[in-house]
Formats: C-alpha cells, structure tokens, sequence
C-alpha cells in the first residue's frame, strides 16, 4: 500500500480517532460508573486544550493537522486528525527529538492512574506513525496529558517508540478497518446510481412538485427553510425526495429525519420503503429509545446483571457487518431481533447501525439535546455533511427549552447526603455548602420566585461537589440508592455544562413546586442561538408542520439565520367539506368559569354532534374543566351515544382501546379529551372514524412563574410577550386538535371553535389561510347551521 497522491481516486476519509475507537473497542458495557470509555469531557475539552498548550514553550506546536492516505484498487482511504500538540526542536529531521502530545480532558481522579486508556494511546501512535512516515523519522515519543477538569490537576505518560513497530501496528489497524471501507465504498456508489434514476413516485398534487423544488433549492444552496404545509399536501414525500435527490448531487451525505411523535416515525419509514420499491437503494434505520430496546424487565447496563453487555464490544462489530449486508431498512423490531441472535445491547447495535445508514430516523433529542445527541456524527467541532428533516417542527420550541433547561432541588441535597454517612471522600461537604446556599436563597424567595443575578459561588460548589462523585465512582463502592446517586450526579453534571454557555437569553430564578419543595432553575427562554449551534453542523434545515404560524414566531424561536426561506403550502382539500364554526358567547376565561358556562359548553356539544351520528372529539383547556363540563353533559343531554373521556395516568394500551372505539360504525362516539394532549396531535383517524372536532377555549397555557418570566422576557426584547408566551402556543394546540378532522381528499367533517377570544384579531391572525370562511354563531344559532351543513353534504 503507496502513500499516494489524493487526486487519482475517489476519495474516503475518516479521523483517526473515529477509526481507532472503533476497531479497537472490546469488553463490556458497564454504566456502573463515570468510567474510563465515558470519561472524555467533550464539552468542556476545548477550554482545557488551550489552557494546557498556553502553557508550553517555544517548540511546543498545537492543533497540527496531519492526513495520510492509503490506496487501494478503486479508492484512497484518508485517515485525518489533529493532534493536541507536537514538541521538537528545530527542524524535523531524522532522529531529532520529536513527541506527539494528545490532551484528554476528564473529570475522574488522576491519583491512581497508572498507564494511558488504550484507545487514547492508540490515537496518539496513529499520529506518531504519520510525522514518522512523513518526515522520515526512526523514532518519535508519544505522550498522553490527562487534565481533571474540575481541579486542573494534570497527569503525563510518555514512552518512545520505533518506525518500524509503529508502522506494523499502525497497518494491522488499518487491515481490521479494510471490509468497512470497501463496504462503505461500494455501496455508496450503488446508492448513487440509484438516486440519479429515482423518479417520483406518484403524479404530483396541486403544489407539491413546486414544494418539492423548493425544498431541493433550500438545501443546495444551504440554507434554512421554514413550510407551512396542511395536512394532505404530502409534506413527507415532498421533503424526503428531494433531500435524498440532493444526496445524489453531492449537496449532503446523509438525512437526518427528526420527529417527536411515533407515528411520524413510522410515516417516514413508510416513506423510505416506497421509495425502495421505486428503485432507490440506501440504508435506512429508526433510532428507537434505549429503554424501549432493551430486552429485560429493568434496564441494567452492566456485565453482571445483563447477558447482552457483557462482553459486547468483542461481538458488536461482526455483528453490525452482517446485519448490513441482510437489508437496507432497519426498524426497532428488526434490530431487536438480530440483537438477541448476536447477544449485544440492542440500542447500541441500533446507534451503530446508524453510523453506516443514509437515512436515519429519530427523535429531536439525537440532534439537539446535549446530553443524548449522536456524538459519532456530532462531535464537538465537526460538520456532519447531514440534511436535517424536522417534521412537527412546531413542537420543537417547547422541547428546546426543555433540553437547555436545567433545574436543582434543594430537598434533593438533604437526601442524596443520608447515602454517604459510612462514605468520606469529599461529597458531605460539598453537598452541606450547595444547601446552605440554596437556603440563603430560599429564605430570600418572599414572593412567587426570584431572578437571581450571580450563582458562581454555586457553581464552584457543585464542580468540587461532581469532582468528589467522580472520585467515587472509580472506586467502584456500591452504597444504597446507587440509581438515585447516578442521577442526580447527572442532574448536577448537566446544570454544570449548561451554566457554561449563559447568556441573556437565559433566565435563572427559584421558586417552590407544587410539593413545597425548593427549585433552582437555569431557564432558556429563547432557545433558538443553542438549536443553530446544533443546525450549523449540518448542511441544510427543512422545518415543516401542518400548524406553523404565524411563521416569524417559529423563525425566531428555531434559528438564529436571518434570512431563512418560508413557504406556505396549499391545501388540496376542498373547502367546502369542512364546515367551520366560531361560538362567540361563551368563554373559558378563568373569571368567566361558572355552573351556567359549563352548562352553555354541554349544550352546544349537544347540538352540534346530534346533527348527525358518527363520532366526535371534543377538546378541552385542562381536565378538570373537561370534567365540569363532561358531568353536566352526563346530567342533560345524554342519550345513546358512547361516552369516552381522557385520564391522565393512561398507559399505552390503554390509549390504544381509546382510540379503537373511532371505528366506521353507525352510532355515535364522543371522545372528552385535553387540548394539548396524546389525543390532539399525530393521530389519523380518517373517513368517518371522526368527522368531528369541537374545541373549548383557545388552548392559552395555564398562568405559571415560568410563564410570566417569559412573557416579560419577550415583552423586554420586542413587546410581544403575551403572543410569544401564552397566544402563540395555545393556538397550536386548537390548530392540531382542528386538524384531526380532515385527513383525506375524502374526508368530510365539521371544526367548532367555542370562545368568543377566537374573533379577536391577534388570535385571528394566526389562522391558516384555509379558515377565512367562518361563520359566527350563538347557541341559538348553532344547531341549525350544523344542520345545514350535513344537509348540503347529503346533495
């Protein structure tokens, strides 16, 4: 094997420590501790990298960038990296004196550390084997710098190696890596031939091809798109075929399809396979969450406890070969499956079988959440070449705050210190200093809550407080509360790493919860500077919901790109199918809440769904009112038909059987249900399984120090606070809760809008443009216009 020139042949690359990782992993998985396979500290590594190479002299050289390339008979295999720092003195030549020094930043105790992780020292040597090969060295050091990055504390290995033995390890690392190469390699070229001869599926409907252009264009020219797109406007097909049309043009190297619902999930893949039966060949997978994966009753991670981890690492890599070469679609039952004939941890196989798909299908959370985000494309400083698909992109504003929030609880102290009685390393101390400040702060909290300004004594406690964790976790003690201790450390570690990247837009208060207990929260108002951070290391973002208004909301709140595309798909639904209805004498205002409201609510439904059998769903702002209103339809106005209502504590087959009761059958089925809630978004029920959906209230969420912290916030930045932190996401969740109704072309179905706030302006001017053809009623008026409606439907 030559080292070659690049431009003879295509051309794959990996970094070297991706390549030694990977090949060299073996032995069990065991979450028992921090341990020495998680203990890199990616978030913080860079800040420490620094630091300790501002420290060396003169022939202290950091961040050098070394690549190495192999030739084989169709391809080049590039193997690129940087290293942390290379000492020399002078000039590189022959046997002058030359170390290789990588930097791993970590939080366990160095004291008895007595060699290098192995995976650590290996990516060292593949550095070491290159500045050799390169400038004709016969030896080079390597060294490994550990840096404990609560105390600053350092550690060095350092050993000399010869040309001749680095160059036989180096080549026995490359040959284990040679069969994922060729894989890579020709399969890739398989998956481009495919995509250049894909065609659409389907003749298009009326806007989808210049939707589907657009989205193309989007992403070739690398930017943000934001699509309004109503239910029917086939806004799945429309995304994933251009994105993987794009694929074919080199203008990204992998899509990322990222939903928080199931059922989308299971659209996507739906998708994928349609494709595939038109030609296309690529690997696709489903990342299902871990403990969803895991074949025992209780998750335990460990080689004692679980078959499937122990010895693991020495099995997962033939066992992710064979699977590839098997299919090209990979659900959760499918690597389930394979897991148990191969015994390794089914969601690691899962993760690992992402690493080598075209297509890969999951949760918000493995791009955007900080602690669970998929590392092997994400890594700290890396750009994945990976097109980014966010289906329901409306529900991602919520669940931005909530993965860049953080929140500690006093109580919680008290309680993890009644475990380390029998324990002295450090952890009672620092666990007594984070109460006592937490109780200066409590006796300071009079009022609902209170913005604090400064928590950097805190924060140095809690970092000596994770130190001393740290420390115990290496010595493998098994105390009761083990699972408590684990989490909270990581609740702690998180509020640590979130703490570093502050800004104004973050806001940090305490308060009490609805158990008494005393809450310090580090709250990320705006989440949108966090979410672009994660957008950057992709080529191009595709935002896409059926409820996206208004658009500058979402714009605002999902990325910090100035000038992103909106488009506004049209519905292809005919209007005249869905009749919509507007009560403007009644309210579910909180002072306007009274035994005669709740009887004008029961009426109205009454009116409404007795114009015609089938089966309806009325949505409701909370459960208790939901309950008021379901008793005083129970007390007068029940008659045959079938009473369901929502329950809060409802397992999954429980709201299976819910949901199996909207069949095609002639009587009548009245579903009680939240607005917000499992029943209001990413539910199909088409034909006549619903043709019906009435809403109560304007879905405003409930007034909570939260809340008004972020209604001020906003009102400080632009004066919209009450829209951005009440208006906004109520009308969400009345637009989802309308849009269960009309599903198909074929699909006919009344929507009825009981609060008078709905002919509000602000509340108007979020309306979709399929709405503008409303009619006001009264409860007067109600039955009749119903009435009308199913009578023209008849015609």
């Amino acid at each position: 094997m030559d080292n070659l020139t690049l431009q003879e042949k295509p051309y794959l690359h990996i970094s070297v420590r991706n390549l030694v990782e990977f090949v060299l992993r073996s032995g069990d998985i065991d979450d028992r501790s921090s341990g020495r396979n998680q203990v890199t500290a990616m978030q913080e590594g860079t800040k420490v990298h620094k630091k300790i190479q501002g420290r060396m002299g003169p022939d202290y050289h950091a961040e050098v960038p070394l690549k190495f390339a192999i030739s084989y008979e169709e391809y080049q295999l590039g193997i690129e990296g940087r290293a942390d720092g290379v000492i020399y003195e002078d000039t590189l030549e022959a046997n002058s004196l030359c170390c290789v020094d990588e930097i791993k930043g970590v939080y366990f105790d160095l004291e008895h550390m007595e060699e290098p992780i192995e995976v650590h020292l290996a990516q060292a040597k593949c550095y070491a084997y290159i500045l050799c090969e390169q400038n004709h060295l016969s030896s080079i050091d390597v060294q490994i710098t550990y840096c404990n990055m609560d105390t600053n504390d350092v550690k060095r290995f350092r050993d000399t190696y010869g040309y001749e033995e680095l160059s036989t390890w180096f080549y026995h690392v490359i040959s284990l890596y040679k069969r994922w190469s060729d894989f890579q390699f020709y399969f890739r070229r398989i998956r481009q031939d495919s995509i250049h001869q894909l065609e659409f599926p389907f003749s298009y409907r009326k806007g989808q091809k210049e939707l589907a252009q657009n989205v193309y264009l989007s992403i070739h020219r690398n930017k943000n798109m934001f699509i309004q797109a109503p239910t029917g406007s086939g806004k799945t097909l429309s995304t994933i075929f251009p994105a993987v049309k794009a694929v074919g043009e080199e203008d990204g190297e992998r899509i990322f399809y990222l939903t928080a619902k199931t059922i989308t999930r299971t659209v996507a893949k739906d998708t994928y396979q349609l494709l595939e039966e038109k030609g296309y060949r690529g690997k696709t997978v489903i990342i299902t969450a871990k403990d969803k994966m895991c074949p025992l009753e209780e998750r335990k991670c460990n080689p004692d406890d679980c078959p499937y981890a122990k010895g693991h690492f020495d099995r997962i890599n033939d066992a992710v070969f064979d699977i590839l070469q098997r299919q090209d679609i990979f659900d959760g039952e499918d690597i389930l499956n394979w897991a148990k004939e191969r015994i390794v941890c089914p969601f690691e196989l899962n993760l690992d079988i992402s690493s080598w798909c075209d297509n890969i299908i999951c949760d918000y959370n493995y791009v955007f959440d900080p602690n669970v985000y998929l590392k092997r494309f994400f890594a700290e400083g890396s750009r994945s070449e990976g097109i980014f698909l966010i289906d329901e992109s409306h529900n991602l504003v919520e669940r931005g705050r909530e993965m860049y929030s953080e929140t500690l609880i006093k109580e919680e102290f008290l309680h993890i210190k009644k475990y380390f009685k029998v324990y002295q390393g450090g952890i009672v101390r620092s666990l007594d200093k984070c109460n006592r400040f937490l109780l200066d702060l409590k006796r300071r909290t009079l009022n609902e809550f209170l913005l604090i300004e400064d928590i950097d004594v805190l924060i140095l406690h809690l970092m000596n407080l994770c130190n001393g964790f740290e420390r115990f976790f290496e010595k493998h003690i098994e105390l009761d509360g083990m699972d408590e201790i684990r989490d909270f450390y990581f609740k702690v570690r998180n509020f640590l790493n979130l703490s570093e990247g502050l800004d104004h837009r973050y806001q940090i208060y305490c308060d009490f919860d609805d158990d008494g207990q005393f809450c310090l929260h580090l709250f990320c108002v705006d989440p949108s500077f966090l979410l672009q951070q994660r957008l950057d290391r992709g080529n191009a973002a595709v935002f896409f919901s059926a409820t996206l208004l208004p658009i500058t909301y979402y714009k605002n709140l999902l990325c910090c790109d100035e000038n992103p595309y909106a488009v506004y798909a049209d519905s292809v639904f005919d209007p005249k199918k869905r009749g919509l209805y507007i009560g403007r004498d009644v309210t579910s205002k909180y002072k306007s809440r009274s035994k005669e409201m709740y009887e004008n609510y029961a009426a109205y439904i009454s009116k409404i769904l007795h114009q015609k059998k089938g089966n309806y769903m009325v949505f409701f702002p909370s459960y208790l009112f939901m309950e008021e209103v379901y008793q005083k339809y129970l007390e007068h106005y029940h008659r045959d038909e079938e009473l369901l209502i929502q329950r809060s504590d409802m397992k999954e087959a429980e709201k299976e059987e819910f949901l199996n009761h909207f069949d095609e059958s002639e009587h009548t089925v009245v579903g009680f249900c939240v607005l917000g809630g499992v029943f209001s978004e990413g539910i199909d029920l088409t034909g006549n399984r619903l043709i019906g959906s009435i809403i109560v209230g304007t879905g405003l969420p409930g007034v909570s120090n939260r809340r008004k912290i972020m209604m001020d916030y906003f009102d400080r930045i632009d004066g919209n606070g009450f829209l951005y932190s009440y208006l906004y996401p109520g009308m969400n969740k009345v637009m989802q809760a309308a849009g269960r109704v009309i599903r198909t072309q074929d699909d006919v179905g009344v929507v009825v809008l009981l609060d008078e706030r709905f002919l509000y302006s602000d509340y108007k001017s979020t309306f979709p443009p399929e709405w503008k053809n409303y009619s006001v009623e009264t409860l007067d008026s109600v039955e009749s216009s119903v009435k009308m409606f199913w009578d023209e439907m008849k015609l």
